[in-house]
C-alpha cells in the first residue's frame, strides 16, 4: 500500500485515525498502531512481515542483552551479532543475486540465484535496528523492555517502507507517552497534504513527461532533449522522496511522533557537500554517525573513511554498479570540496556554485536512472553535444507544452513560497482578524483544493509509482 493511493486515503488512513483516537488506553493505541502496521506493511506481500517481525524480535533480544552485559566481551558480542546478522539478512535479499552475477562473469561459471521480490523498506527499517543496538551499546538509550513497544518502533507504518530513518532515541519519549493537540494534528493534515500534491501533482507529471526522452534510442536524442529528459527525471525524484518524507513527517504528527526533517531543499544547494547535507538527511547523518566518525571521521585516513562512506552510500540504493558508481561520483567532488574546491566556491557569486552544483547534480542523476552504465554513458555522451541534433521539434513542442509546469515545479524546489506565505503571515499580524483568517480559513481551503485536485488525479492516473520503495 502506498500513502498516494485511493485506498489509503479513503479507507485505510480513516479508518486508523478513527480507531486510533476512540480508544483512550495509551497500550491499545500502540496495539491498534502496530496491528494497523503490520496490515499495510502485508498489503502487498504478506510473507515478507516474516522477515519484519524477526528483525524485531532479533534485535529486541540483542538490545536487552548488551544492556544486561555492558562494559563486558558479551555486550559486544551482541553488539556485533546484531550488526552482522541484520546486514547479512540485507545482503542475503537484496545482493546476493548482484554478488552471483558478478562472480560468473568474472570467473566464466553459471551459478544461480533464486530471484525473489525484495521486501519493501528492507534497507530503512534493517537501519532502524541496527542504530537502536548501537545507541543502547553506547549507553544512549536504554533498552526496552517491552517487545511490543520495540516493534511498534520499528514497524510504524508512516515510515515503514521508505523512510526517513528514523532512530529510537528521538521518539523513545513518544513511545512510552503521546500528547496529541489540536495545533498538532492540524500540522500532521497539513504537512499530510503538502506531501501529497508534491507526489502526485508533480513528481507524477514531472515523470510521464521525462519518459518521453529516457529510456528511448539515444542515437536520435538531441542535446535539449537530453537536458530536459534528466531535469524532469530531477523533478520528479526529489517531489516523488521528499514529498513521501513530508506525509510520512505529517502522518507521524497526527499520531503524536516527530519525526527529523529528511529534505531541506537540496536544489538550492552552493555543492554537492551542501547538497548531501539537504538530501535524504537522515541517510547521510546515520553514514556519518555511525560509519564516518567511528572510521576516524575528520582525524585520521579522512579519504579512506569518505570512500568507505560514499562506496556504501551507492550500494545502498540498489545492487547495480550504477548506484555504486553514483556514490563514488560524489566522493570525487566531496572530497574535492574538502581539499581544496570548497575554498574556491565560497569566493565565487553564489550563482555560479550553484549552477556548479545543478550541473553535477543533473549529471549524478543519469548514473541513478540507467541500471545499463553503457546507456548512462551514452546519454552524458548526448547531454555534452555527442547527439544526432541540438533540438528538433518535438522537444520544443514538450517544452512550450509543458513550460509552465516545469517553472512552478523549480519554484516548488526552492523556500520562497514558504517564506513568501511566512512574510505574508506576519505583515498580516498588524491587521485585526488576518492572521486568523489566514490560518483558519485560507490554509484550509488550500489544503482541501491540493487534495480535492490530487484525488482526481489519483482516479486518472496509472503511472503512480514510489521510486524509494525499491531501496
Amino acid at each position: 500500500m502506498v500513502f498516494s493511493s485511493l485506498i489509503f486515503i479513503c479507507v485505510f488512513l480513516p479508518i486508523n485515525l478513527l480507531l486510533y483516537f476512540i480508544v483512550k488506553n495509551q497500550a491499545w493505541k500502540n496495539a491498534i498502531l502496530i496491528i494497523s502496521s503490520l496490515i499495510f506493511y502485508a498489503w502487498g506481500e504478506p510473507v515478507w512481515v516474516i522477515a519484519l517481525l524477526f528483525s524485531s524480535v532479533f534485535d529486541y533480544f540483542n538490545g536487552r542483552n548488551v544492556e544486561k552485559y555492558r562494559g563486558t566481551s558479551k555486550a559486544k558480542f551482541f553488539l556485533i551479532l546484531s550488526i552482522s546478522g541484520n546486514l547479512l539478512i540485507l545482503a542475503a535479499f537484496k545482493y546476493s543475486g548482484f554478488v552471483v552475477e558478478n562472480l560468473n562473469s568474472i570467473f566464466n561459471i553459471s551459478m544461480n540465484v533464486p530471484r525473489t521480490n525484495l521486501p519493501i523498506g528492507i534497507s530503512f527499517y534493517t537501519f532502524q535496528t541496527i542504530s537502536y543496538v548501537i545507541d543502547v551499546y553506547r549507553g544512549e538509550v536504554k533498552a526496552q523492555k517491552s517487545m511490543l513497544k520495540l516493534l511498534l518502533f520499528v514497524s510504524l507504518f508512516h515510515q515503514l517502507v521508505a523512510g526517513p530513518i528514523v532512530r529510537y532515541k528521538d521518539i523513545e519519549a513518544e513511545i512510552e507517552d503521546r500528547n496529541i493537540s489540536l495545533e498538532g494534528f492540524s500540522e500532521g493534515v497539513n504537512r499530510f497534504i503538502i506531501g501529497l500534491g508534491k507526489k502526485v501533482l508533480i513528481a507524477n507529471t514531472a515523470g510521464e513527461i521525462a519518459v518521453i526522452f529516457l529510456g528511448t534510442d539515444y542515437d536520435k536524442l538531441p542535446v535539449t532533449g537530453a537536458w530536459l529528459g534528466i531535469l524532469l527525471f530531477a523533478f520528479q525524484i526529489y517531489f516523488d522522496f521528499s514529498g513521501y518524507s513530508d506525509m510520512a513527517i505529517g502522518l507521524g504528527r497526527m499520531f503524536g511522533f516527530t519525526y527529523k526533517e529528511n529534505f531541506n531543499h537540496p536544489y538550492i544547494a552552493k555543492s554537492a557537500t551542501d547538497f548531501w547535507r539537504r538530501w535524504h538527511i537522515s541517510l547521510s547523518t546515520f553514514f556519518r554517525d555511525y560509519v564516518y566518525i567511528p572510521l576516524g571521521g575528520n582525524r585520521r585516513l579522512q579519504a579512506r573513511n569518505l570512500l568507505v562512506v560514499w562506496f556504501l552510500t551507492g550500494l545502498w540504493h540498489g545492487a547495480s554498479w550504477n548506484f555504486v558508481l553514483w556514490g563514488l561520483y560524489y566522493f570525487v567532488f566531496i572530497a574535492a570540496e574538502k581539499w581544496f574546491l570548497g575554498k574556491f566556491l565560497d569566493k565565487i557569486p553564489v550563482f555560479f556554485s550553484r549552477m556548479y552544483l545543478i550541473i553535477i547534480m543533473l549529471v549524478g542523476w543519469v548514473f541513478f536512472y540507467h541500471t545499463d552504465l553503457s546507456e548512462a554513458f551514452r546519454f552524458i555522451g548526448v547531454m555534452f553535444g555527442n547527439a544526432a541534433s541540438f533540438t528538433n521539434s518535438e522537444v520544443s513542442l514538450v517544452f512550450r507544452s509543458n513550460a509552465v509546469f516545469m517553472v512552478m515545479a523549480a519554484i516548488a524546489s526552492t523556500p520562497i513560497i514558504k517564506k513568501l506565505f511566512e512574510a505574508v503571515r506576519n505583515y498580516t499580524r498588524s491587521v485585526m482578524g488576518m492572521e486568523k483568517f489566514m490560518d483558519g480559513v485560507l490554509k484550509p481551503v488550500v489544503n482541501i483544493a491540493i487534495l480535492v485536485v490530487s484525488i482526481i488525479f489519483l482516479v486518472g492516473q496509472s503511472y503512480n509509482p514510489f521510486l524509494y520503495f525499491r531501496f
